[in-house]
């Protein structure tokens, strides 16, 4: 069984002293995707840089602050790789140093910790989100190719900042001209589970379910009254995704149990 979390953490550093620590103690994952961790490792604390027991790859953003992922493994990565450029016209360089990707391959399987751009109407922002949109739908397409050569799965985890369908969040027809429900980028998803043929893996296994949403506004009683978005995604080839036997959102039981804005995703795969 191979069971793997991804989670947003709203900065690494704010969430170990919230209760990231005392998560990581008692999770069965072994693999863990981190996004928004906006730190250099070395302004991590040891017990949250190199955890005992845990083999991990950081990519800070050359931005001081700002993005930043992670993977945790239980067992020593094969392959590592920083950003998604250097593959012809299917990366894109301008990303490689902006804390957004960052890639493992372990025994038959390439598992990828993401944070694509959040956007916002009419900045820069989209502009950049776009971008990455164009250039990450290519690598994945190309990736997928590779991956398949080397006889090998593909499961992309992370903080996709989008909201797919409108069971996927609460107050979807608010949401309709902005950033995460525009229609062009609900349409670059689709893109991503039918052109590029990956599978999410958390609606595969609940096609009816409203949400489950992974991000509430720390703004109001969004937790309280469950009006959250599900933007956070394990998306998988599709011969890995038809090993997934369950799948949830490790939603805390109260807002002050909370240690991010976002609540972790896991998966369980049967290899």
């Amino acid at each position: 069984m191979l069971t793997v979390t991804s989670v947003n953490v709203n900065g690494l550093r704010a969430a170990a002293k919230k209760g990231f620590i005392e998560w990581l103690a008692q999770t069965d994952a072994d693999v863990i995707c981190l996004q928004e961790v906006r730190a250099e490792p070395q302004q991590l604390a040891a017990e949250v840089r190199e955890p005992d027991g845990w083999h991990t790859v950081h990519a800070p953003a050359a931005a001081k602050g700002r993005a930043g992922v992670s993977l945790y493994t239980r067992r020593a990565p094969e392959r590592v790789q920083i950003g998604f450029g250097g593959f012809g016209d299917a990366g894109s360089e301008e990303f490689d140093d902006s804390g957004r990707y960052v890639e493992v391959d372990l025994p038959g399987v390439t598992v990828a910790s993401l944070y694509l751009p959040s956007g916002e109407v009419g900045t820069e922002r989209q502009d950049e989100k776009e971008r990455f949109m164009g250039a990450f739908l290519s690598y994945l397409k190309g990736l997928r190719v590779r991956a398949a050569a080397d006889g090998r799965e593909v499961l992309v985890c992370g903080d996709w900042n989008i909201a797919h369908q409108e069971v996927d969040l609460k107050n979807w027809k608010g949401n309709k001209k902005n950033s995460g429900f525009l229609p062009e980028e609900r349409e670059w998803l689709t893109r991503v589970f039918d052109e590029a043929a990956y599978v999410d893996v958390v609606r595969a296994l609940h096609p009816d379910e409203e949400g489950p949403y992974s991000w509430w506004s720390y703004r109001g009683r969004a937790f309280d009254n469950d009006t959250g978005w599900r933007i956070d995604y394990q998306v998988a080839t599709p011969g890995l995704a038809g090993r997934a036997v369950k799948a949830w959102v490790e939603r805390a039981a109260t807002h002050a149990e909370r240690w991010s804005d976002h609540a972790p995703v896991t998966a369980v795969f049967n290899l």
